[in-house]
């Protein structure tokens, strides 16, 4: 009798049990029936976000990070939770806005990556009035099939919005819809998945999340959707900041430069170059690694191999732009401080007080000038090239400009240098001492014009011999046919109008007492694959050899940032084979060339952020916008929170901490100086007055 009770009861607790389990199916299989198109939604914009995270970060634990997916989800879920407020045939058309909109962040987000290789602020917004100039450069060479990829969301969302319209869906669930109750609901659950997010947070999320610099460590950590959300909160930021937070920033800047020195120091360049006229060249889109190369014999960059040889070669030298490119290049280069963390400083504070080199040379009674044939207001050059301290902006206008003389984005290079040169013979006469940039246009991305760029050849060339003893050439098509071999056919076009301005000069006598100092804007951000191929190619294939051939090169993700590097030389006419004449292997940033040129020429910036390369030598540390930092010994990744040793020294963890304190510090001191206008001398004066009132 016991064992028949105990049997029945056992018997009672399973069909309870499996009655619940019913339910529950019941009533999850009850869920997803009654929300497809919202479910939908959900699947399709987490989809795309992911999508995003794999085609710009292609590591799977970037992609496929549980954090950002759960970000995705989350804020996917509040967004449609409001569908729920609108009868279920009225659900889609809000679905599919929704839908749409995350889309249009994702498709702009993935063409921006693809040019800057970071992620789209809507502070950049007021430079949309620059794509008319730079079209065919992004049409041809940004936009890619892999942009066009997250329409797939809509599509599928539309498919399924009309295969249940035709079952009549839409009318089966209308009678046990509770909207209020649906949508609050949903809401909550947004809340809980929030809060799952929160609690994966480490405080560094939370650091750089405030901060906004590393965006790529933004979306790896906190998805796109966040990411945008939180730009746009951040760009509005600077607005409110400039008006609430000086009193905080001006106190990190008097800390920041508490112990440096009112006086530079000396070393053995001090002054050697003062008084002479300075010639600067800006040269676009010049990388350092197309130095020295030849393809059948011929060298890429004749010019630039025998200036380095003859000058003060800097072989270690990065430029430090962000999104603005060469105007922060010319920022960074001309005021030693870094690129401004939401929008860019030419066009977002280019009414701030600068220390700029032009203007401690007009105080040494220099003439100062810029010339580029382009339209004065691209990057906003007419009005901040007048703050810099340029007394004489030569711009398009000033230029003849033909059909027959346009390459690229406009005047070409040749005709440019060899137009400049009458205006620089005019300069001279009427001027004692002058210091003047040019700035280089040809070399620029698209790098499609290969008709224009002369005869070079990328290809490779063999001489076989055949069975019968004779010889053959054989042409292999090696980069022919690439985006970086395009870029290797403008560079030697560059490289050749850079070496006929400079004999032009020569036999104007402009050589005699000037001093030439170029510099690479920024690299030329070609594909990683285009590299691989150069450094790797099977010509019996023609393709790329196998990583386990004993050939192969390793070209990784940081072998490609690392080739970034611009060249940065010092030359005079009478330089070669001088003590002057030598190169300069240590690591150097675009911040360390005013107070390296400062003390040759005689002139001094307390608050430049770089130093001078011959006094802090193999010390040095170069920091980039997005908090990544490179040292003569290591290479630190602050997206990937790893680094690359450069040397055969340890690297300790201390080290990659105290380095992070410091590229943190310097950028937020340097944004500071430029949102609060902290070199304003009445600015403290101002904010008195302010408080008073």
């Amino acid at each position: 009798m016991k064992r028949l009770k105990s049997t029945f009861h056992s018997a009672k607790e399973n069909t309870i049990h499996t009655v619940k389990k019913i339910k529950k199916e019941h009533l999850i299989t009850k869920y997803l029936k009654n929300n497809i198109l919202f479910l939908t939604f959900v699947l399709t914009a987490v989809f795309n976000s992911t999508i995003l995270r794999f085609f710009c970060m292609h590591m799977l634990e970037n992609y496929l990070s549980f954090k950002a997916i759960l970000a995705d989800i989350t804020v996917a879920v509040f967004i449609g939770s409001f569908c729920y407020l609108f009868k279920p045939k009225n659900r889609f058309t809000y679905l599919m806005i929704a839908n749409i909109f995350l889309t249009a962040i994702c498709m702009i987000n993935s063409v921006y990556y693809t040019f800057y290789t970071s992620f789209a602020s809507v502070s950049m917004l007021s430079l949309t009035q620059y794509i008319g100039d730079v079209g065919d450069a992004v049409v041809e060479n940004v936009l890619q099939l892999k942009d066009i990829i997250y329409i797939i969301g809509p599509i599928v969302l539309a498919i399924v919005h009309f295969k249940l319209k035709k079952k009549n869906y839409y009318k089966k669930i209308e009678i046990k819809s509770d909207r209020k109750k649906r949508m609050l609901s949903t809401l909550a659950a947004s809340g809980i998945l929030a809060l799952l997010f929160l609690v994966t947070m480490t405080p560094l999320d939370v650091s750089r999340f405030a901060k906004q610099w590393n965006k790529e460590y933004i979306v790896m950590r906190f998805g796109i959707y966040v990411y945008q959300a939180n730009d746009v909160i951040t760009s509005i930021q600077p607005k409110i900041n400039s008006m609430f937070g000086y009193d905080k920033a001006n106190k990190a800047f008097k800390d920041y430069f508490a112990d440096v020195k009112e006086e530079p120091e000396k070393n053995e360049y001090s002054d050697i170059f003062e008084g002479k006229n300075v010639i600067v060249i800006h040269a676009e889109s010049m990388q350092t690694n197309a130095i020295g190369l030849k393809f059948n014999d011929r060298e890429v960059t004749p010019t630039l191999n025998k200036l380095t040889k003859e000058g003060l070669y800097f072989s270690n030298f990065y430029s430090q732009v962000s999104v603005g490119t060469s105007s922060d290049s010319e920022l960074t280069y001309n005021t030693s401080l870094m690129p401004t963390k939401s929008g860019t400083a030419f066009v977002s504070y280019y009414d701030r007080t600068f220390i700029s080199t032009p203007k401690l040379l007009q105080e040494k009674g220099y003439y100062t000038f810029s010339m580029h044939a382009n339209n004065a207001d691209f990057w906003n050059r007419r009005t901040m090239h007048e703050n810099l301290g340029y007394e004489r902006f030569f711009s398009k206008k000033d230029y003849e400009v033909t059909k027959e003389n346009i390459i690229g984005l406009g005047l070409s290079d040749k005709e440019f240098f060899k137009q400049s040169v009458e205006k620089l013979k005019k300069i001279n006469e009427e001027n004692q001492k002058w210091y003047g940039t040019l700035i280089m246009l040809t070399n620029h991305t698209p790098f499609s014009d290969t008709e224009k760029y002369g005869d070079f050849e990328v290809n490779m060339k063999e001489t076989v011999t055949k069975e019968d003893g004779t010889t053959e050439e054989v042409i292999y098509p090696y980069m022919e046919g690439t985006k970086l071999g395009n870029y290797f056919k403008s560079y030697h076009y560059a490289d050749e109008a850079l070496g006929e301005f400079i004999s032009e000069l020569d036999e104007a006598g402009l050589l005699d007492n000037t001093v030439i100092v170029l510099y690479g804007d920024h690299d030329a951000r070609l594909p990683k694959a285009d590299y691989n191929r150069l450094y790797n190619y099977d010509k019996e294939s023609d393709g790329i050899l196998s990583d386990e051939d004993p050939n192969y090169i390793k070209y990784d993700s940081y072998q490609y940032e690392l080739g970034r590097k611009v060249p940065f030389l010092i030359w005079t006419k009478d330089m070669a084979g001088s003590e002057l004449n030598q190169e300069i292997t240590n690591v150097m940033g675009m911040y360390d060339v005013m107070p390296t040129l400062g003390n040759m020429l005689g002139f001094y910036n307390k608050y430049q952020l770089g130093h001078d390369i011959f006094n802090i030598k193999d010390n040095n540390i170069v920091v980039f916008p997005n908090g990544n930092w490179v040292t003569n010994k290591v290479y630190y990744n602050s997206q990937k929170e790893a680094y690359l040793s450069l040397s055969d020294e340890a690297i300790s963890e201390e080290e990659i901490k105290s380095n992070n304190e410091y590229a943190n510090k310097l950028l937020d001191v340097s944004d500071d100086i430029i949102v609060f206008d902290l070199l304003n001398e009445n600015k403290d004066a101002v904010n008195e007055e302010k408080k008073g009132e």
